[in-house]
This record gives structure tokens, C-alpha cells and sequence, in this order.
């Protein structure tokens, strides 16, 4: 075996397509209603959004693991389901890694990792499955038994074993969540590095916003079974849609203001509104790491108390007592540990209009 051939982690170039795909609602989950995306050779695609919107639906129609009621799925240029065809999941060249890792705990590593070689002999089998080991750092653990591991060398295992039949699609339903925090940031760059290092083109499930911003090429955000809104991690949290997408990604400070003249008028600010009527009641949505503290004094500010203030990692989230007309009660900043006030101090707060996000009012006021 010291011969073999370095194992090529490279796969396929491969294209993954749904076009126009619905598959009903059904007692084992959420169903999907006329999806239609592409998936790039090499590209990561997030699937994010709440619970029942879909994603793990999206992920098993791809694998072949269910069927679609209409539409069509296209993977390197053929059609695997609709239109008259139906590929079964083996055939599909599509690899997987669930929440749970689901190895198999009779098996030793070597053996989870070689086991969709199975119609290879066995040497050719093995030195893939060693060789794959080695890109994942776990060759030391070859002969051990899934019991041992740790959740970080299981998910290794997890995508070694997916990765050794150099699948043209990779299929991943929340592989991260099951670790904590320290281990999943460093466990999810290691993967990911790979990942796109085999050209793949992937799909991530995940409900975590965060964790699609850091992974994904493209984000493809899911309401109701239903595509909301699709684009790059930029796009999705400047551009928002709609209010409920500018919400999945963080709070947001909510200030009302009637149009006139094309504009916004708030305590803060004037936002433009160029494409609302005179006279429409909007809601101008403000990220709290948008807004800007200074001195109680300072020109062109607004006064407001803090309230409280606690840390979120290595920033501060702040909460202020707002005062004066058209003002919420409550609104929340979020700055450096360096400029955090004192509670119960005195603060001027502002905002850049610009960074702003408006939608109409969903109920008067």
C-alpha cells in the first residue's frame, strides 16, 4: 500500500438544479412549494430558516431519500426526479452527513470510512480510505471505534466517509450543531477548507444565521416552504426584502415615520423612501450595531439613558431608555467594550441613514 496513489480529493465537476420542485406536506415533516435554484460545481449554498420551512426536505429530495410531487431534479446535466425519471439515491452521486454523523459503531474508522468502497477489492478500498483519513488529520485513529471519539473526530469521520466516493454533490443537514461553541468554529473552518478544496457543489442546512454568514457562497433563505430570498451573505443582510428577512439576522431597532417628499423623517435621521407613497406610515428598522453613541451633548444626536448593558462575546450590547418625541421607549447598541457607557449615564445616539432598512408599517400607528 505504500505504493498507492495519493487519493485525489477532487470530484466532478457537478451542477445540482431544482426546477420548479413541490413535494407536499407530509406526517414526517415539512413539504416545499415551487423551488427553483442551482447549485454550482465548488459552490456552498446555505439553506436557512426556522424550523418547518423546509430545508431538511429540500435535502432528502436531492439525496433521492424522497420523491417530488412535480418538478424536476437535475444533477451533471441529468434528471434524477420528475419529468418520468427516478434515480435511486445510490445512483445519484450525492454524499451525505447528517446532525447525528450516523457511523456505524461496529465498524472501526478505517471501516466507516471505507464502506461506500464496497465493490472495490479490498486493498484499493482501504488505501482510499487511509489516504482520505489523512486529509482529515485522523489517521492515528484508524483502528479505533466511534464510541471513543469526540464529536469533532466524529464529524470528521463523518465527511471522510462521504468524501471517499468522491460524490459531485455533498448533502449536509445541521453537521455542526451537535458541538459546542469552541469546537464547532474550528471543526466548520477544517470542513469547509476541504470542502471546497474538493470542488463539491454543497448544500448546507443550518438555522443558524451566523453560521450561514461564515460559510456560505450563497444563501438561500426559506419561509413558509417557500423561497423568501436567495443571494450572497452581503446581499441578504444589506438588502433585505422584507422586514422578516432583515430580522432573521439580528435584531433591529424599529422607528416610525411618515413619508412626505420621498423621505423618512425620524428623530435619528432622514432615511430615503423614494418608492412609498406621501402620507405612507413606515417602520425604519436599525441594526443595534448601527447605532452610534457619543457625549449627551453632541450635535446632531438624540438623548437617551442606558439602561443596562452586558457582554455578547467581545462587544457590548447596550440598552437605552430613549427620550423625546417619535422615539421608541427601548432601543439596544451594540459597541466595543472600550466605548460601552456606564449604566445610568447619560448618552447622545444617532445612526447612519444609510445602513437603514425600510419597510411599510405593518399596523398603524
Amino acid at each position: 500500500m505504500g505504493s498507492e496513489k495519493a487519493f485525489d480529493l477532487a470530484v466532478p465537476k457537478t451542477r445540482l438544479e431544482f426546477k420548479n420542485v413541490t413535494r407536499r406536506f407530509t406526517e414526517a415533516g415539512a413539504g416545499v412549494q415551487g423551488l427553483s435554484f442551482e447549485i454550482s460545481a465548488g459552490e456552498i449554498v446555505c439553506l436557512l430558516g426556522p424550523s418547518g420551512s423546509g430545508k431538511s426536505t429540500i435535502l432528502r429530495l436531492a439525496a433521492g431519500l424522497e420523491d417530488p410531487d412535480s418538478g424536476e431534479i437535475i444533477i451533471d446535466g441529468k434528471s434524477v426526479a420528475g419529468n418520468g425519471s427516478l434515480l435511486p439515491p445510490e445512483k445519484r452521486g450525492v454524499g451525505l452527513i447528517f446532525q447525528d454523523f450516523a457511523l456505524f459503531p461496529h465498524l472501526s474508522v478505517l471501516e466507516n470510512v471505507a464502506f461506500g468502497l464496497r465493490r472495490l477489492p479490498r486493498e484499493k478500498r482501504e488505501a482510499i480510505a487511509r489516504n482520505v483519513l489523512g486529509k482529515v488529520n485522523l489517521s492515528h485513529l484508524a483502528d479505533a471505534f466511534p464510541n471513543i471519539l469526540s464529536g469533532g473526530e466524529q464529524q470528521r469521520v463523518a465527511l471522510a466517509r462521504a468524501l471517499a466516493t468522491r460524490p459531485g454533490v455533498m448533502l449536509m443537514d445541521e453537521p455542526f450543531s451537535d458541538l459546542d461553541t469552541q469546537l464547532r468554529d474550528t471543526v466548520r473552518n477544517e470542513l469547509v477548507e476541504l470542502l471546497r478544496s474538493s470542488g463539491a457543489a454543497t448544500i448546507l442546512v443550518t438555522h443558524d444565521p451566523e453560521e450561514a454568514m461564515r460559510v456560505a457562497d450563497r444563501i438561500i433563505l426559506l419561509r413558509d416552504a417557500k423561497i423568501a430570498q436567495v443571494g450572497t451573505p452581503e446581499e441578504l443582510y444589506f438588502h433585505p426584502l422584507d422586514r422578516e428577512a432583515a430580522a432573521f439576522f439580528g435584531d433591529l431597532n424599529v422607528i416610525h415615520a411618515t413619508v412626505a417628499e420621498e423621505k423618512a423623517a425620524t428623530p435619528l435621521g432622514t432615511v430615503a423612501a423614494k418608492t412609498f407613497d406621501p402620507g405612507t406610515v413606515v417602520e425604519v428598522l436599525v441594526r443595534p450595531v448601527d447605532v452610534a453613541l457619543s457625549s449627551a451633548d453632541t450635535h446632531g444626536t438624540h438623548a437617551a439613558r442606558v439602561a443596562d448593558r452586558r457582554l455578547v462575546g467581545g462587544s457590548c450590547l447596550v440598552e437605552l431608555a430613549a427620550k423625546g418625541e417619535g422615539m421608541p421607549a427601548h432601543m439596544v447598541a451594540q459597541v466595543s467594550l472600550d466605548n460601552a457607557p456606564e449604566v445610568g449615564s447619560e448618552v447622545g445616539i444617532m445612526f447612519d441613514p444609510a445602513r437603514a432598512h425600510i419597510f411599510p408599517c405593518r399596523k398603524a400607528h
